[in-house]
């Protein structure tokens, strides 16, 4: 018998029947309920097919790591309108895709090209970005003409793009709204995540696999058992990290499709506990996601320095950056009512572990969800709860297609392993005696600075092409605001004169200026091995060693 499959809007279809006056979607300035938002995201879908966006090869015609479908782009900060283009594109049969705003033009116009974008929807503010962008990349050689953009209006008083239609125009087109096509679970949900060194990956999974993998879909699905869950509601998620990443989008459609009103987090602004804490206050949140320490030390004391009615938050899911034990005691201390969840996952995974903290119970171990596991050290086969030996871990079943147009990507990362397709996001990992999962890591060095990913090479690469650098590492070092910031320890050439914050410019000036060291060290000489790799063991420690040249930001 076939298992019955979903596409995401067929599955808020069913919500929306079910509570069609609930609210949906709610930010600081907006509150919308499920039937206002389906009655939106089906005009923009209009708009798109109207611009020629849809469907060009189906999922059977196509190979692992190739896409038949129009990609949409979203340049925004956290606002309804984020959620409504992706949902108004699914709807198109369209495949909408993440880009981190706050990269540096260069990188938003190699994205672009990159992944082939048809359309863009984008905050004001960021439209010279974009148009920058363009103009610096090869390929786009400045020009957006043939893109279908949308402005969404921020406040900024910037004035849109050459071209561009607002987003208030794009939701009242109708001409088309009753001609939709049918989406199908074998669309894709597209997510770009940095790789190992720093370049952007385009995650295909197929919609009917990321319901189930990454937002806690029923397997096998009636529509009778979604409209009863809907039915029972989800409560109230606050998804207050960055839409742009995919673990927050996947917190948000997991409260959708289960029936919750989602409240949004404006991340244009630096993170305010005070903000977030007043926010689950007035909305009675339930649950809330967050990353790491970075958001975790901040909420603890602004918890233990206010006076907040936070009764009705009863789970606080955090993942994407280490949160470290005593910040989850110290908020299971101050609402002992609150489920702390680690979540462990990937984009090219979903959610395959998680480890659940109480009061007076805190978790060390991961317990595996459906289809995850850990593989053999050599990859070659699939370790027994048993076995003692450090693998990797491990995911079959509903997993990703592949990567955006690299064959030999798709192949290392989703291996055949004893004849089923298995995702291998890089993390080492063994099981325990009770046959929970020990993460221990990833290989590739990645810091994880409020919420963001640096890698580390990337930021090297920067470096070392300033002409007064002679060698240069990366590490990451623990930070009590960050959760982790990013050192750079630089050898200057010989005569040559570079004071720390000029270091830390030059980085700025090429990437995103979250990914420049928060601290700069001058060494002598950079240590490395004899074979000439690096020697991060004696990086670590002379980050952790150093005081001296910390480069004072904000």
């Amino acid at each position: 018998m076939t298992t019955q499959e979903w596409s995401l809007p067929a599955v808020l279809d069913v919500v929306t029947d079910v509570a069609p006056d609930r609210d949906m979607l709610v930010s600081a300035t907006t509150r919308r309920s499920y039937a206002q938002v389906r009655d939106r995201t089906r005009h923009l879908a209009a708009h798109f097919r109207q611009h020629g966006l849809g469907v060009r090869r189906e999922r059977r015609e196509l190979r692992r790591w190739e896409c038949g479908q129009s990609p949409v782009a979203l340049v925004m900060s956290n606002c309804p309108e984020y959620l409504e283009t992706m949902i108004g594109a699914f709807r198109a049969r369209a495949v909408p895709f993440n880009v981190n705003h706050h990269y540096a033009p260069r990188e938003i116009g190699a994205l672009l090209s990159q992944v082939g974008a048809e359309a863009v929807v984008y905050h004001r503010r960021l439209g010279p970005k974009i148009a920058q962008g363009a103009r610096l990349d090869d390929r786009l050689d400045g020009d957006l003409s043939g893109l279908l953009l949308i402005d969404v209006d921020d406040g900024s008083g910037v004035a849109p793009l050459p071209g561009s239609t607002s987003f208030v125009a794009a939701v009242a087109d109708a001409e088309g709204v009753h001609d939709l096509p049918m989406p199908s679970p074998d669309d894709l949900y597209l997510v770009c995540t940095g790789g190992t060194t720093g370049t952007p990956k385009g995650v295909l999974w197929r919609q009917g696999d990321v319901y189930v993998s990454a937002t806690g879909g029923v397997e096998g699905a009636t529509r009778d058992v979604i409209a009863e869950i809907a039915e029972a509601g989800a409560g109230v998620w606050f998804a207050a990290p960055p839409l742009m990443h995919g673990a927050s989008q996947w917190t948000a459609f997991a409260g959708l499709v289960n029936g919750g009103t989602v409240v949004l987090h404006d991340d244009s602004r630096p993170f305010d506990a005070r903000e977030i804490l007043r926010t689950v206050e007035r909305e009675r949140v339930t649950m809330m996601s967050i990353v790491g320490d970075a958001y975790a030390r901040p909420l603890v004391d602004e918890i233990s320095a206010g006076s907040y009615d936070l009764t009705s938050l009863v789970r606080l899911g955090t993942g994407g950056a280490t949160t470290s034990t005593g910040l989850k005691q110290a908020l299971l201390d101050l609402l002992p009512q609150l489920t702390v969840v680690d979540g462990y996952g990937a984009s090219e995974t979903g959610g395959m572990a998680f480890g659940t903290s109480t009061s007076g119970r805190p978790a060390h171990r991961f317990r595996l969800s459906a289809g995850a596991a850990v593989l053999s050290a050599d990859r070659s086969r699939f370790l027994d709860p048993r076995d003692d030996e450090v693998g990797w871990t491990a995911r079959v079943g509903r997993i990703p297609l592949g990567y955006l147009g690299d064959r030999v990507r798709t192949e290392q990362t989703f291996p055949l392993v004893d004849g089923r397709r298995t995702s291998v996001p890089g993390d080492r990992a063994h099981y325990n005696s009770d046959g929970d999962i020990i993460v221990l890591g990833r290989d590739a060095m990645v810091v994880n600075t409020g919420g963001e990913k640096v890698f580390v090479e990337e930021v090297e690469e920067v470096l070392r092409q300033h002409p007064d650098i002679l060698d240069a590492l990366v590490v990451g070092r623990p930070n009590d605001r960050y959760g982790e910031e990013v050192v750079a320890l630089v050898q200057l050439r010989a005569g040559a004169q570079l004071s720390p914050a000029a270091v830390r410019e030059h980085v700025a000036g090429q990437v995103a200026r979250f990914k420049a060291p928060r601290a700069v060290l001058l060494c002598p000489r950079i240590g490395r091995h004899a074979t000439g790799k690096a020697d991060y063991i004696w990086a670590r420690r002379a980050a952790l060693a150093a005081v001296s040249a910390t480069v004072p930001t904000t």
